[in-house]
């Protein structure tokens, strides 16, 4: 009995040493380069090749500082204070490839890092991160043609005001005075404007490169504000569709075929969106089957074959997440639509969640099935 108990402890505390080592970091590599998105001679943050963090912010005055961003973009980060009044700090662990929004927490107050540029997001100008991806050079700045991303101010009858969009069109445009082209109306988040898919998710970038590479055929992307209504944080359900409805369909895509050289008709025209983008696209396209052929849901839900009323009018739906979100709804509901007749495509971003990654690579796999003849 006494040598059972003794093998049984052994056991235990064989399989607990093998159970911590699994879960312990390995050691940080002390590689740390800033990040591409701080201001000018800025130092940190900073970014090592294992995609942890580091932060070191000023506040002598201090008696606690932390940062809201931790492992995988949850949580936060504590600084620990230097006797030079600075304070420092490191991720528990690495963070998901591409771009995150973050805030620096003193003594409770919120404030963004002097050390790095600002974006639109949590319905605040956020402070912003770059961890370097795998695949990042699908949106790098490369030196091929670039189109150009245009901001315009529409009429809007039904708001009493003018309203703002910003337009990417394609390299050459300006020169080739009779080519007209297709447009995708693509939609930003929750918490986020019309400054989003260009500034955070590098669409211009991707477009550029990818109709330098012949794997597109160009076409127009509109961007514009999907709020009408005064909502706050946290109060999604009360968000009303039918005033931005009026503004998109009735005022915004009138504007751009006006203003712009458009093929103006339903199977040259797309709408896709991230996440609340993706909830404003489900139910704008199937409220409109007139107008839209291509959908495209990015975080945004699903579409059910039941959902639409007559198939012949779509010609892609597309279904995306990141693989840390929800991908098995998105493979079966792409697959279900498969069944019943529908040309449907899901993707999964390896490795991200609810975040630009997930939504660079999203439009990245969309763009070219769009608009084939």
């Amino acid at each position: 009995m006494k040598n059972r108990f003794i093998k049984i402890a052994l056991f235990t505390a064989l399989a607990g040493s093998a159970c911590l080592a699994q879960t312990q970091q390995p050691a940080i590599i002390e590689d740390f380069k800033p990040s591409t998105l701080n201001q000018p001679g800025q130092e940190y943050p900073m970014v090592n090749s294992q995609r942890y963090a580091r932060f070191k912010i000023v506040a002598p005055a201090a008696d606690s500082v932390r940062v809201s961003l931790g492992l995988g973009g949850r949580g936060g980060t504590k600084l620990s204070k230097a006797e030079d009044g600075t304070w420092m700090g490191t991720t528990e662990g690495p963070m998901d490839e591409g771009f995150h929004y973050y805030n620096v927490r003193i003594d409770g107050g919120k404030f963004n890092d002097p050390g790095t540029l600002n974006y639109y997001g949590s319905v605040r100008w956020e402070s912003g991160i770059e961890i370097p991806a795998h695949d990042q050079d699908f949106y790098a700045l490369k030196n091929v043609p670039h189109g150009h991303v245009q901001q315009v101010l529409f009429p809007s009858p039904s708001t009493n005001t003018s309203r703002r969009a910003f337009v990417y069109t394609p390299p050459g445009y300006e020169k080739d005075k009779k080519t007209k082209y297709p447009v995708l109306y693509l939609q930003h988040g929750w918490g986020e404007d019309e400054t989003a898919w260009s500034n955070q998710g590098r669409a211009n970038l991707i477009m550029d490169n990818m109709i330098a590479e012949g794997k597109i055929k160009p076409f127009i992307i509109v961007m514009t504000y999907g709020m009408t209504n005064d909502v706050k944080p946290g109060g999604i359900r009360n968000f009303k569709i039918e005033p931005f409805q009026t503004v998109l369909i009735n005022e915004l895509i009138p504007y751009v075929d006006a203003n712009f050289r458009t093929i103006v008709n339903k199977d040259s025209r797309a709408m896709a969106g991230l996440s609340m983008g993706g909830m404003e696209t489900k139910t704008i396209t199937l409220n409109n089957p007139d107008v839209f052929s291509y959908y495209g849901l990015l975080s945004g839900g699903i579409y059910a074959s039941a959902d639409i009323k007559d198939k012949s009018k779509v010609k892609l739906i597309f279904l995306s997440c990141g693989s840390k979100e929800r991908p098995d709804g998105v493979r079966k509901a792409a697959e279900e639509l498969k069944n019943a007749g529908f040309n449907a495509v899901s993707y999964v971003s390896e490795g991200t969640a609810h975040e630009f990654q997930t939504w660079r690579r999203s439009l990245y796999q969309l763009a070219p099935l769009l608009f084939k003849k």
